[in-house]
């Protein structure tokens, strides 16, 4: 039997139809595989603590992988509120004190990432020791003229909804104001003249794939999860501002004009590429790029900024094609691609192959899968 026959096989079991059907696919089949992953990952990271050990060195678990899969995990516990979720997330934070893996002078968005969590569980409990670093470390930034920290674009994600929730908590403006000015500064700035490419409705990585770089088919150079952690940036700071909050126009302008750019680079199997606009440029079948999509276009469906006719079909494209291609019978995520910048970094990008951090595939993930099981059936 084929591992592609036996995920199927699987599938039925769970009651799962294998098809690219128009409708979603039911909640209870969404919330089995989703609580079949999370319990292979929190079986398998049962010390919150424990370091991550890769051949290049070993890193502490506040780092942004295990905190892009915190920020899922909270997300899942919104819809399914399992107290060993929460008593899960509490103990990693009270395990780092609930610090940033540099300290709270750190400028690095990847070490703030965390600090999304640390909020989350603030508000459900608001003890001062939960959101004291990740605070000082923010205001830090907001206390230098300096605004070119955010020089990738998966920085995006991984600071701006800190910014956006203390701005929320304190009734500061100041959060939106540097939030929106380091923003700005990726957006048209940083390398030639900015990471956004307005013309397409998409984001280089960062500098390095400017212009002159093309792929090999000769196109411009889009990374599939880069261009998600921004779409991840955008929903999460969206749904954190209050209505009248400045600037908020210009994220959703922005998030509307790439969810029009991705719908017609979606493959016809539901994925998209690690090249959105080059299936030659390591072509094939991606979780974490889709995951995110899909995140941000079930959001935009759910808060009408979205037209249905035109995205739900997409959505339950992708949803199928994840559900039906990537769970393994444990919860292991298949066609997860490793840390990287580029389309070729992790490569090849397979079925079976354990990815160099497995934390943050499953983080996007629960996004998705979370945001559409609160879509209307």
């Amino acid at each position: 039997m084929s591992k592609h026959t036996f995920t199927l096989s699987l599938l039925l079991l769970w009651g799962i139809h294998s098809t690219f059907a128009q409708s979603l696919p039911k909640n209870q089949d969404l919330m089995k595989v989703m609580t079949l992953a999370n319990e292979y990952f929190m079986l398998k990271w049962s010390d919150v603590s424990k370091p991550i050990v890769r051949p290049d060195r070993t890193r502490p678990s506040n780092i942004w992988t295990r905190g892009v899969y915190y920020e899922g995990l909270m997300s899942l516990y919104k819809i399914d509120q399992q107290k060993r979720y929460y008593d899960y997330a509490v103990a990693w934070g009270e395990a780092h004190k609930w610090g940033l893996r540099n300290g709270i002078k750190t400028r690095n968005a990847d070490d703030q990432c965390c600090g999304q969590t640390y909020i989350d569980l603030y508000l459900l409990d608001p003890k001062p020791e939960r959101i004291h670093d990740i605070k000082a470390s923010i205001d830090s930034l907001i206390n230098s003229p300096k605004k070119d920290d955010w020089s990738w674009v998966d920085a995006l994600q991984m600071a701006m909804p800190v910014f956006a929730q203390l701005g929320v908590i304190y009734n500061d403006n100041r959060y939106f104001e540097k939030m929106y000015e380091m923003y700005m500064h990726t957006k048209t700035m940083h390398g030639d003249k900015g990471l956004y490419n307005p013309q397409e409705g998409l984001w280089w990585r960062d500098k390095d794939f400017d212009p002159p770089y093309v792929t090999p088919a000769g196109k411009n150079c889009y990374w599939s999860r880069g261009n998600g952690w921004v779409i991840a940036a955008l929903v999460r700071v969206l749904d954190i501002l209050p209505k009248d909050a400045p600037h908020r126009e210009e994220y959703e302008k922005t998030y509307l004009e790439m969810m029009n750019a991705l719908l017609p680079l979606q493959r016809t199997d539901g994925f998209w590429n690690v090249s959105l606009t080059d299936q030659t440029d390591f072509g094939g079948k991606e979780l974490t790029g889709t995951s995110l999509f899909v995140y941000g276009m079930a959001w935009g469906i759910n808060k009408g900024l979205l037209d249905k006719k035109k995205f739900y079909a997409p959505i339950a494209k992708a949803m199928y094609a994840i559900m039906n291609n990537c769970i393994h019978p444990n919860g292991f995520l298949g066609y997860v691609q490793g840390t990287g910048k580029e389309p070729k970094d992790g490569q090849p990008v397979t079925y079976d192959k354990v990815p160099d951090f497995e934390d943050f595939g499953l983080g996007c993930f629960l996004l998705a899968g979370t945001e559409v099981y609160k879509m209307k059936r």
